[in-house]
């Protein structure tokens, strides 16, 4: 993630490092999980609550797409600048900015009037989002001790983990026993106790390596790609979807003659890197469109409440965070390449296993198996591909590289959610009846199953076995990645 640098660039500003099992290292372990875990539990049980909020702010699909894009948007936009703000201005100062900025778009959230309000505050929250998530894992490195780094990162991740485990069941519970606007204002006392302990006890930190200034052209112009992208998808205007486009032309072109890029594009000529970054593009995009759906399915036309349809992906988390370290530790004996084929073929496989659920078929029979197949070939994927992003990149840009990996996977997310109405063939302002939301679905999955093995077929012919031989980098964000992706779908009002 950015920020993420080599501990000889990373100064912290005190004068004995953090160690792990220590007073002071339980918290600063503790501020870190619970300000990157207000982030990923915001995401699960925003889905969950999303369709008692559609009925209550009379939102149509169109309007419930940019709830969800909304966030994502801002926060792929700018999280590559959130970790360089870090490095220059420290990391702890931006990540508690980041908490107190996404609480009080949260607030926002809470008390949003109508679905403009709402979309507008949770754009806010993205950009939180950007100045929080990469200072995270950023703030770990730097302040402990070279030996207890990858404890700390290893408890980091499995923390992080079990708080996107019990997002659905905590976002059910609320949506059903009181309102969807508390799954917003939960954030408060969150990020007020990850606020007093970040001031109290994190020592700051920047890398003293970081030099000119930053590429906030790149941003605004990238952030106006994306937005004009997806806004042509949901909107079907191919006018503004080529607006968006250009745009992300003529960000190339400016992030080629900087001399201080937010994108450094030298870092694409390594070929194991960008066949990566391709592979995740693919795969992400069939996984987001997919999860969106099977909520909406599972709700809207298989009568599932809010609870259930959540928990219904459930096996996703557990499986993720049983398997990806044995997956890693696979792609470490014998390369990334075959664990990156087999991977996504079996998701994809997973994919047209759902074909199979509509109306008047068990959970048991259709659903779980479905979900399994699809865990076990998201499992053997995820650890192998972000490993092989951050061993195929210099050493110098390991943070750019998660960085790059983070927004890429997201950007496949935002532009393949946007893209749903046009695939499943039903317009995003007109009510769509149960018959023609399963129809939807199975087109979807189809077509997202072509995407991810597309990626299958990538990884085969870009991937080198070897590309791990110098060791496996500790990867906390292959679990965190996966949990953010892997939540319940939201689901539009009829």
């Amino acid at each position: 993630m950015p920020g993420s640098e080599t501990p000889e660039t990373s100064i912290p500003e005190t004068s004995t490092p953090v160690r792990f099992g220590t007073t002071r290292g339980r918290w600063v372990l503790a501020a870190m999980v619970l300000g990157s875990g207000m982030v990923s539990l915001d995401a699960t049980v925003v889905n969950v609550a999303l369709p008692r909020l559609g009925e209550d702010l009379h939102a149509d699909f169109a309007g419930l797409q940019w709830v969800v894009n909304g966030y994502t948007l801002s926060l792929a936009s700018l999280i590559l600048i959130g970790g360089s703000l870090g490095d220059r201005l420290g990391r702890r100062r931006v990540f508690v900015v980041g908490v107190v900025w996404f609480a009080v778009a949260s607030l926002l959230c809470g008390i949003a009037p109508n679905v403009g309000s709402l979309v507008a505050a949770r754009a806010l929250q993205g950009v939180g989002g950007a100045l929080l998530t990469p200072g995270s894992l950023a703030i770990l490195q730097a302040s402990f001790h070279p030996d207890d780094r990858a404890k700390a990162i290893g408890a980091w991740s499995g923390l992080g983990g079990v708080t996107t485990a019990i997002g659905p069941f905590l976002g059910g519970y609320l949506v059903d026993a009181a309102s969807w606007r508390w799954i917003f204002l939960l954030n408060l006392p969150l990020a007020a106790v990850v606020v007093w302990v970040s001031t109290r006890h994190v020592p700051e930190s920047r890398d003293a390596t970081v030099v000119g200034r930053l590429d906030f052209p790149g941003a605004f112009i990238g952030a106006i790609g994306l937005a004009g992208s997806t806004w042509g998808l949901i909107e079907r205007s191919w006018l503004i979807g080529l607006s968006g486009a250009v745009a992300f032309i003529v960000f190339v072109v400016i992030e080629a003659r900087r001399r201080n890029p937010m994108l450094p594009l030298g870092i694409f000529r390594s070929r194991q890197f960008s066949s990566a970054n391709l592979v995740t593009l693919f795969v992400y995009a069939g996984l987001s469109a997919v999860l969106f759906m099977i909520g909406l399915v599972l709700q809207q036309a298989l009568g599932y409440s809010p609870l259930e349809a959540g928990a219904s992906t459930f096996p996703i988390t557990i499986i993720m965070l049983t398997f990806s370290a044995r997956a890693g530790a696979l792609a470490q004996r014998i390369g990334p390449r075959w664990p990156m084929t087999i991977g996504p073929a079996i998701i994809a496989c997973g994919l047209l296993a759902m074909t199979r659920i509509e109306p008047g078929r068990s959970y048991g029979l259709t659903v779980l198996p479905a979900v399994v197949l699809f865990s076990a070939g998201l499992a053997l994927t995820v650890a192998p591909l972000t490993a092989t992003v951050l061993a195929a990149a210099d050493a110098s840009h390991a943070g750019v590289a998660s960085g790059v990996n983070n927004a890429v996977a997201r950007i496949g997310g935002l532009l393949a959610v946007a893209s749903i109405p046009l695939v499943a063939g039903f317009s995003p302002v007109a009510d769509v009846t149960p018959g023609e939301l399963v129809d939807g679905f199975h087109t979807t999955l189809i077509a997202a199953a072509v995407l991810v093995a597309i990626g299958a077929v990538l990884s085969f012919l870009g991937i080198r076995s070897n590309v791990l031989q110098g060791g496996m980098p500790d990867n906390p964000t292959a679990v965190e990645n996966v949990g953010r992706t892997a939540t319940a779908a939201p689901t539009p009002r009829r």
